[in-house]
């Protein structure tokens, strides 16, 4: 199977003047999961190159085995610091995509023309697309065949308020993944702040927080086969 992985190439959290981008365990997580199924994965972002870290992602508290696994694997890093550009991606050419988090794609990403065509033409396709943390808002202008918000009337979950309100970014957010997916219709469900908790609703795969990113890829690969 070859798995397509999109990160953000935002770095400016708002006008804080603080860096953000991608969260490296909910690359991390996923990538392995998939390296070990045995599946090819590559790696894009809006820009190409090398995305933007959240600086935050690699602080002691939120290092994990996996995001230690990846920084010292040579394969992985090389990937990573060349992405290739969203708008040379074709759907054709993967079998599902999977959206790692981090603030960064609420900017970028949820605006992206190429992001947004890109889900709307793998869901077309009937393949499974998934989501994790804040990665859910790059679905905010993404249409299903029907023409409907594709997660209206939808199982979905994502970043929550209350998650949000903890790390101190509500006022400096463009918008709440929560609130946004209600705004759309989606059928929301969360668990405890910060624990795993993901959905699945037909094709559309969605995780709520970094805790989330493992069990998210097991159900994307579950979804697979």
């Amino acid at each position: 199977m070859n798995i397509l992985m999109v990160l953000t190439s935002h770095d400016q959290l708002g006008t804080t003047g603080q860096k953000t981008g991608f969260w490296l365990e909910e690359l991390a997580a996923p990538y392995f999961a998939f390296k070990d199924a045995g599946h090819r994965i590559t790696l894009a972002s809006p820009k190409g190159g090398r995305p933007p870290l959240d600086p935050k992602s690699n602080e002691p508290a939120f290092q994990t085995q996996m995001t230690k696994r990846f920084e010292t694997d040579a394969e992985a890093m090389a990937q990573l610091a060349n992405t290739v550009r969203l708008d040379s991606v074709r759907q054709d050419d993967f079998d599902t995509v999977f959206y790692p988090g981090g603030h960064g794609p609420m900017w970028d990403l949820a605006e992206d023309r190429n992001s947004i065509r890109l889900i709307e033409s793998f869901v077309a396709a009937g393949k499974p697309v998934a989501l994790v943390c804040h990665a859910p808002g790059a679905l905010c202008h993404v249409h299903g065949p029907d023409g409907k918000p594709l997660v209206e009337g939808k199982k979905v979950t994502g970043f929550t308020n209350g998650e949000e309100e903890a790390v101190g970014l509500t006022g400096v957010v463009p918008f709440l993944v929560e609130d946004e997916l209600k705004r759309l219709g989606g059928r929301y469900l969360k668990g405890p702040d910060w624990s795993s908790f993901v959905s699945r609703d037909g094709l559309l795969i969605t995780g709520q927080n970094p805790a989330s990113s493992a069990a998210a890829a097991e159900l994307l690969l579950q979804a697979l086969d």
